[in-house]
Protein backbone atom coordinates (compact mmCIF):
# COMPACT_ATOMS: atom_id res chain seq x y z
CA UNK A 1 0.00 0.00 0.00
CA UNK A 2 1.13 3.60 -0.64
CA UNK A 3 2.38 5.35 2.41
CA UNK A 4 0.25 8.28 1.32
CA UNK A 5 -2.94 5.97 2.65
CA UNK A 6 -1.01 4.98 6.05
CA UNK A 7 0.08 8.68 6.48
CA UNK A 8 -3.37 9.36 5.80
CA UNK A 9 -4.57 7.42 8.79
CA UNK A 10 -1.82 8.69 10.99
CA UNK A 11 -3.26 12.18 10.12
CA UNK A 12 -6.40 11.12 10.73
CA UNK A 13 -5.97 10.09 14.67
CA UNK A 14 -3.12 12.73 15.30
CA UNK A 15 -5.43 15.55 14.46
CA UNK A 16 -8.81 13.97 15.90
CA UNK A 17 -7.99 12.44 18.63
CA UNK A 18 -3.97 13.28 19.94
CA UNK A 19 -0.79 11.85 19.35
CA UNK A 20 -1.10 9.06 22.70
CA UNK A 21 -4.19 7.00 21.39
CA UNK A 22 -2.21 6.98 17.89
CA UNK A 23 0.91 5.53 20.07
CA UNK A 24 -1.77 2.98 21.49
CA UNK A 25 -3.07 1.99 17.84
CA UNK A 26 0.61 1.16 16.54
CA UNK A 27 1.59 -0.79 19.32
CA UNK A 28 -2.05 -2.81 18.96
CA UNK A 29 -1.36 -2.95 15.40
CA UNK A 30 1.95 -4.59 16.36
CA UNK A 31 4.32 -1.78 14.59
CA UNK A 32 7.61 -1.11 15.30
CA UNK A 33 7.36 2.41 14.08
CA UNK A 34 4.70 4.92 14.40
CA UNK A 35 5.59 7.40 11.65
CA UNK A 36 4.81 6.57 8.03
CA UNK A 37 7.05 7.49 4.76
CA UNK A 38 4.79 9.45 2.29
CA UNK A 39 6.32 7.99 -0.76
CA UNK A 40 7.16 4.48 0.46
CA UNK A 41 5.10 1.30 -0.23
CA UNK A 42 3.97 -0.77 2.73
CA UNK A 43 2.66 -4.35 3.14
CA UNK A 44 -1.06 -4.48 2.47
CA UNK A 45 -1.78 -6.17 5.77
CA UNK A 46 0.06 -3.02 7.52
CA UNK A 47 -2.84 -0.77 6.42
CA UNK A 48 -5.64 -3.53 7.32
CA UNK A 49 -3.90 -4.42 11.09
CA UNK A 50 -3.78 0.14 11.38
CA UNK A 51 -7.61 -0.08 10.29
CA UNK A 52 -8.89 -2.74 12.82
CA UNK A 53 -7.00 -0.99 15.35
CA UNK A 54 -8.20 2.55 15.34
CA UNK A 55 -11.42 1.14 14.99
CA UNK A 56 -10.92 -0.46 17.88
CA UNK A 57 -9.28 2.14 20.05
CA UNK A 58 -12.31 4.34 19.11
CA UNK A 59 -15.00 2.19 19.93
CA UNK A 60 -16.13 2.06 15.89
CA UNK A 61 -16.95 -0.27 13.08
CA UNK A 62 -14.22 -0.32 10.25
CA UNK A 63 -16.91 1.49 8.04
CA UNK A 64 -17.26 4.25 10.08
CA UNK A 65 -13.67 5.16 10.35
CA UNK A 66 -12.96 4.90 6.96
CA UNK A 67 -16.21 7.65 6.48
CA UNK A 68 -14.31 9.84 9.05
CA UNK A 69 -11.07 9.47 7.39
CA UNK A 70 -13.08 10.56 3.76
CA UNK A 71 -14.47 13.31 5.75
CA UNK A 72 -11.16 14.46 7.34
CA UNK A 73 -9.56 14.18 4.20
CA UNK A 74 -11.10 17.11 2.72
CA UNK A 75 -12.14 19.34 6.33
CA UNK A 76 -9.36 19.70 8.28
CA UNK A 77 -7.09 22.33 7.90
CA UNK A 78 -3.48 20.25 7.20
CA UNK A 79 -4.67 18.43 3.99
CA UNK A 80 -6.52 21.26 2.58
CA UNK A 81 -4.65 21.20 -1.10
CA UNK A 82 -6.97 17.87 -1.39
CA UNK A 83 -9.94 19.36 -1.22
CA UNK A 84 -9.09 22.01 -3.43
CA UNK A 85 -7.84 19.48 -5.87
CA UNK A 86 -11.35 18.07 -5.68
CA UNK A 87 -12.71 21.63 -6.29
CA UNK A 88 -11.38 22.29 -9.31
CA UNK A 89 -13.59 19.65 -10.92
CA UNK A 90 -16.46 21.51 -11.23
CA UNK A 91 -18.88 24.71 -10.30
CA UNK A 92 -21.53 22.57 -8.54
CA UNK A 93 -21.60 19.38 -6.42
CA UNK A 94 -23.14 17.51 -9.86
CA UNK A 95 -20.37 18.85 -12.10
CA UNK A 96 -18.04 17.84 -9.25
CA UNK A 97 -19.39 14.39 -9.57
CA UNK A 98 -18.63 14.25 -13.06
CA UNK A 99 -15.09 14.99 -12.85
CA UNK A 100 -14.58 11.82 -10.42
CA UNK A 101 -13.60 9.80 -13.78
CA UNK A 102 -11.15 11.86 -13.87
CA UNK A 103 -9.46 11.91 -10.23
CA UNK A 104 -6.87 8.88 -10.49
CA UNK A 105 -5.16 10.34 -13.67
CA UNK A 106 -5.27 13.93 -11.96
CA UNK A 107 -3.56 12.61 -8.56
CA UNK A 108 -1.36 10.87 -10.44
CA UNK A 109 -0.10 14.14 -11.88
CA UNK A 110 1.53 14.69 -7.91
CA UNK A 111 2.57 11.77 -7.30
CA UNK A 112 2.96 9.10 -10.45
CA UNK A 113 2.90 5.97 -8.52
CA UNK A 114 -0.41 6.37 -6.45
CA UNK A 115 -2.78 4.07 -7.28
CA UNK A 116 -6.01 5.14 -6.55
CA UNK A 117 -9.32 2.97 -7.34
CA UNK A 118 -11.36 3.74 -10.73
CA UNK A 119 -14.37 5.70 -10.48
CA UNK A 120 -17.19 5.65 -12.91
CA UNK A 121 -20.32 7.80 -12.77
CA UNK A 122 -23.48 6.46 -14.07
CA UNK A 123 -26.30 8.41 -14.62
CA UNK A 124 -29.34 6.92 -13.58
CA UNK A 125 -32.18 9.27 -13.48
CA UNK A 126 -33.33 12.76 -12.78
CA UNK A 127 -30.79 13.72 -9.72
CA UNK A 128 -29.71 10.25 -9.04
CA UNK A 129 -25.99 8.51 -9.95
CA UNK A 130 -24.42 5.63 -8.97
CA UNK A 131 -20.71 6.23 -8.04
CA UNK A 132 -18.65 2.70 -8.74
CA UNK A 133 -15.47 2.70 -7.45
CA UNK A 134 -13.15 -0.85 -8.46
CA UNK A 135 -9.96 -1.32 -6.37
CA UNK A 136 -8.01 -4.37 -5.14
CA UNK A 137 -9.32 -4.00 -1.50
CA UNK A 138 -12.68 -3.34 -0.06
CA UNK A 139 -13.50 -0.32 1.62
CA UNK A 140 -12.73 3.17 -0.61
CA UNK A 141 -16.35 3.34 -1.20
CA UNK A 142 -17.03 4.13 2.58
CA UNK A 143 -14.11 6.37 2.25
CA UNK A 144 -15.59 7.99 -0.35
CA UNK A 145 -18.95 8.80 1.07
CA UNK A 146 -17.26 10.75 3.66
CA UNK A 147 -15.65 12.85 0.97
CA UNK A 148 -18.83 13.34 -1.04
CA UNK A 149 -20.91 14.15 2.17
CA UNK A 150 -18.67 16.91 3.19
CA UNK A 151 -18.38 17.93 -0.67
CA UNK A 152 -21.86 18.33 -0.69
CA UNK A 153 -22.27 20.90 2.32
CA UNK A 154 -19.23 22.55 0.84
CA UNK A 155 -21.18 23.01 -2.60
CA UNK A 156 -24.41 23.67 -0.50
CA UNK A 157 -26.12 20.88 -2.22
CA UNK A 158 -28.48 18.98 -0.10
CA UNK A 159 -28.01 14.99 -1.13
CA UNK A 160 -28.26 11.64 0.14
CA UNK A 161 -25.78 8.88 0.06
CA UNK A 162 -25.74 5.26 0.15
CA UNK A 163 -23.29 2.58 0.09
CA UNK A 164 -24.35 -0.56 -1.75
CA UNK A 165 -22.26 -3.45 -0.43
CA UNK A 166 -19.05 -4.90 -2.26
CA UNK A 167 -19.20 -7.47 -4.81
CA UNK A 168 -16.31 -9.25 -6.68
CA UNK A 169 -15.69 -7.41 -9.88
CA UNK A 170 -12.79 -10.16 -11.19
CA UNK A 171 -9.55 -11.49 -10.09
CA UNK A 172 -8.40 -9.08 -7.80
CA UNK A 173 -10.59 -7.00 -7.80
CA UNK A 174 -13.67 -5.46 -6.15
CA UNK A 175 -16.51 -3.17 -6.76
CA UNK A 176 -18.52 -0.81 -4.56
CA UNK A 177 -21.59 1.37 -5.61
CA UNK A 178 -22.41 4.14 -3.80
CA UNK A 179 -25.94 5.76 -4.62
CA UNK A 180 -26.16 9.13 -4.87
CA UNK A 181 -29.27 10.96 -4.87
CA UNK A 182 -29.34 15.42 -4.95
CA UNK A 183 -32.15 16.36 -3.32
CA UNK A 184 -31.71 20.12 -4.32
CA UNK A 185 -28.48 21.14 -5.93
CA UNK A 186 -28.76 24.78 -4.13
CA UNK A 187 -29.73 23.52 -0.65
CA UNK A 188 -27.55 26.22 1.05
CA UNK A 189 -25.24 28.82 0.49
CA UNK A 190 -21.93 26.54 -0.21
CA UNK A 191 -18.21 27.70 1.48
CA UNK A 192 -16.32 30.25 -0.63
CA UNK A 193 -14.06 28.89 -3.27
CA UNK A 194 -11.79 30.51 -5.29
CA UNK A 195 -10.53 28.59 -8.48
CA UNK A 196 -8.08 31.19 -8.92
CA UNK A 197 -6.54 31.51 -5.03
CA UNK A 198 -3.15 30.25 -4.12
CA UNK A 199 -3.45 27.18 -2.10
CA UNK A 200 -3.81 26.93 1.56
CA UNK A 201 -6.24 30.00 1.11
CA UNK A 202 -9.72 29.65 1.71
Amino acid sequence: MHGLINKAIEGFVCDSFGAERWQAICRAARLEESEFEAMLHYEDAVTGRLLNATAAELGVLREAVLEDIGTYLVSHPNVEALRRLLRFGGESFVEFLHSLDELPERARLAVDDLGLPTLELRDLEEGRFALLSRFPWPGFGHVMIGVLRTLADDYGALVFLEHRGVEKAGPGETLETIEVTVVEAAFAAGRRFDLGARAGSP
